[in-house]
């Protein structure tokens, strides 16, 4: 699964791919697709199959979604929306 985060902050997506890298995941930084907005225009890419997003760091984190086919679904962490 490819799964697409957005921040408040260009920090907050800094942290939160020093924090997957730490984890052994790898992450991509690029430009927020034109289906999600954004506050600060960057987001966060990255891949696997995760049955739990719980290790996932919400500080400063403006959405979580998931790609499916040509759309992004939200995600939902400890059963509610970031």
């Amino acid at each position: 699964m490819i799964y697409i985060a957005t921040f408040f902050s260009h920090y907050g997506a800094i942290n939160f791919k020093r924090v997957l890298a730490a984890r052994g995941i790898q992450v991509q930084l690029m430009p927020v697709p034109r289906a999600i907005s954004s506050s600060c225009g960057t987001c966060a890419r990255f891949e696997g199959d995760f049955p739990d997003l719980m290790f996932l760091p919400e500080e400063d984190v403006e959405g979580l979604f998931v790609r499916r086919d040509d759309d992004f679904e939200p995600v939902e962490i400890r059963g509610e929306p970031i």
